[in-house]
């Protein structure tokens, strides 16, 4: 049995926590005080797309950098392009980025697809993508 200063039990406990689910899950403030909530990204806020330590510099970090290049294409090409237009040309796929008012640079990417490929997936697009 736990004997710290908590003067609430373990089972009280429980059933506050679960009081407050629906509360915590609902998205509204959770504060009182509007400046103790956090502020919600803004537009031009830069994104930060960094996961695990820092590559070194040189051709290691080059590596990395394009990798994380092409998870947020990918990522991107995913967003706009659901399962109902694939399997997909390039015709089709600019035609459905343009529909889903993508982003410039998402159709100026899709317009280095080659003629005549097929493809089934976003991952498939991001690779033809590749140099």
């Amino acid at each position: 049995m736990e004997r710290g200063s908590n003067p609430v039990s373990r089972r009280k406990d429980d059933e506050m926590k679960h009081e407050l689910q629906g509360y915590l899950r609902s998205g509204q403030h959770t504060h009182v005080e509007e400046a103790v909530d956090p502020e919600p990204e803004a537009d031009d806020d830069i994104r930060v797309t960094v996961s695990g330590p820092v590559p070194p510099p040189g051709p290691e970090r080059d590596r990395a950098q394009q990798e994380a290049v092409q998870r947020e294409l990918h990522l991107d090409m995913a967003r706009h392009l659901d399962r109902t237009v694939f399997p997909a040309d390039r015709g089709s796929v600019l035609r459905a980025l343009r529909e889903r008012q993508a982003p410039d640079a998402l159709v100026q990417a899709a317009q280095g697809l080659p003629e005549g490929g097929t493809y089934r997936n976003a991952h498939e697009i991001v690779a033809a993508l590749r140099p």
